[in-house]
């Protein structure tokens, strides 16, 4: 059923549900699962929120990989170039999205993300091509799966490649990951053998499944960043990270009486299911074509969505294929968490391609009302060189110790970073890693952050050189 403008202001205005138009003050005490109000003209809000959150200040690592709070220590699982997969190869390099799954015999496995793009000359370590494994044997990237056992010993097989450029993804209900190609060569473009841009399903346990890999074409071709599952009502949400005109974020609703489970996903036609993008409304029924517009936590829009005319984008790119006043649109739309009963989406900026400018967003949508709400913005950094406020949040996860914790793909320095319930923000993690010069140093940015399943080790990745980093300490729930 479409949600109307009229609909959306009529019931605002019935049910209180405390709706902030952007710019307007902020009504947080009633807008739903909204945090701390900070505006996009400082960036000062995001330091001084972290007084009194997270664990205290890092202590610099001497190792210069890691920076933790006290108490806090790393282990290295995997590192590219240097540890080893089961069949001998080097771990690939450019760890990107991960996700954690419990394995037989109380092992965890991860299954991690290498975003290599283009032709695999152009890389040192690229996925290997292992047999029965392979998409495209000219792409670069794919997936390797890690199990952690529990005496600590660490073994890595690929789990797909032939893949290019596999960015982020999600995990599902039913145990599997979801990795997203955020590049769309067609085949012939830069040395493919075959079209890009698509969602592949890789199961961590079942070796065999992985075999023969089909991409998903009914969630559509396009750059993908992110994918997450409702469990109740079936409907996936996805990600896309691309400007001129900025991208958008989808949700797919799959064909009446379609049964999820591993490998069921293999049995949909190309065109299962509906694909549509967003149509956002403020609470006074009008249309709103950017989320950056929303420039104080607490802003509440009304989704409506809209039919992707040709999903698999054979002659116009997906988001090109709608025209101004049709779809509510985004820049860099990376990372998504599903819980609390909805989709977290992350926004990393907006520049000068964007109404207004921004160094952050996270937004909150909730399925049964269909709105998405404002939870955490970060106004733009004015130095990321220096230690303090944070910027360019990417990869994203839902801490069982209450808030949010998101990985920084910003410039300058780079963290690991938590956001509670009010939206107080602290520091957990700093990359010490400098790979550039001592005159001009470089850090990489971090990804794949998630919790183990029983939430004792935090897990994240260094993308340059590509290390995989299992984090414990003395977690604790954060006040709000």
């Amino acid at each position: 059923m479409s949600l109307t403008r009229r609909d959306f202001a009529r019931t605002t205005a019935i049910t209180g549900a405390g709706v902030a138009l952007a710019g307007s003050v902020g009504a947080l005490a009633t807008a739903p699962n909204a945090l701390a109000s900070y505006d996009t003209d400082s960036a000062e809000g995001a330091a001084d929120a972290g007084h009194g959150a997270g664990y205290g200040p890092l202590v610099p690592d001497p190792a210069g990989i890691l920076a933790l709070p006290a108490g806090f220590t790393y282990k290295i699982l995997t590192y590219s170039g240097r540890t080893r997969l089961e069949s001998g190869e080097f771990t690939p390099s450019n760890h990107d999205g991960t996700a954690a799954f419990d394995g037989p015999r109380g092992t965890t496995l991860l299954v991690n993300n290498h975003e290599l793009k283009g032709p695999r000359v152009n890389w040192k370590h690229p996925v290997p091509l292992t047999e029965g494994l392979v998409y495209d044997p000219a792409a670069s990237g794919g997936c390797t799966v890690v199990e952690v056992r529990p005496d600590g010993r660490v073994a890595e097989w690929v789990g797909i490649a032939g893949t290019s450029t596999n960015c982020a993804g999600g995990a599902t209900p039913w145990g599997t990951w979801l990795t997203c190609e955020e590049n769309s060569d067609r085949a012939g473009t830069n040395g493919m053998t075959k079209d890009h841009g698509y969602v592949f399903e890789v199961d961590p346990v079942d070796r065999r499944a992985n075999r023969h890999p089909e991409p998903l074409k009914f969630f559509g071709r396009y750059d993908h960043e992110a994918v997450v599952i409702d469990p109740r009502r079936g409907h996936a949400y996805l990600t896309e990270d691309d400007d001129e005109p900025n991208g958008l974020f989808y949700r797919w609703t799959p064909p009446k009486g379609f049964a999820y489970g591993p490998g069921k996903f293999r049995e949909l036609a190309d065109d299962a299911g509906v694909l549509q993008a967003p149509k956002c409304y403020d609470s006074g029924g009008r249309f709103v074509d950017d989320l950056s517009r929303a420039t104080k936590t607490g802003t509440v829009y009304g989704v409506d969505w809209v039919d992707v005319p040709d999903r698999d984008a054979r002659t116009t790119p997906v988001r090109k294929q709608f025209g101004d006043g049709e779809v509510t649109r985004a820049r860099k739309l990376e990372g998504m968490w599903w819980g609390d009963g909805g989709a977290y989406i992350v926004s990393s900026y907006a520049r000068e391609e964007s109404p207004v400018q921004h160094d952050g967003q996270v937004w909150f949508y909730d399925p049964r009302r269909r709105t998405l709400t404002l939870k955490v913005l970060l106004g733009v950094n004015p130095d990321p060189s220096k230690e303090g406020a944070f910027d360019g949040p990417d990869n994203i996860t839902v801490s069982p110790y209450g808030g949010i914790v998101l990985a920084e793909d910003g410039e300058g320095v780079s963290h690991l970073f938590g956001a509670t319930d009010s939206g107080r923000t602290y520091p957990i993690a700093r990359n010490d890693l400098n790979i550039g010069t001592e005159e001009e140093p470089e850090y990489s940015e971090f990804a794949g952050v998630t919790f183990s399943p029983d939430g004792r080790t935090l897990y994240a990745n260094i993308q340059d050189p590509g290390i995989l980093l299992a984090i414990t300490g003395p977690w604790k729930r954060q006040r709000r």
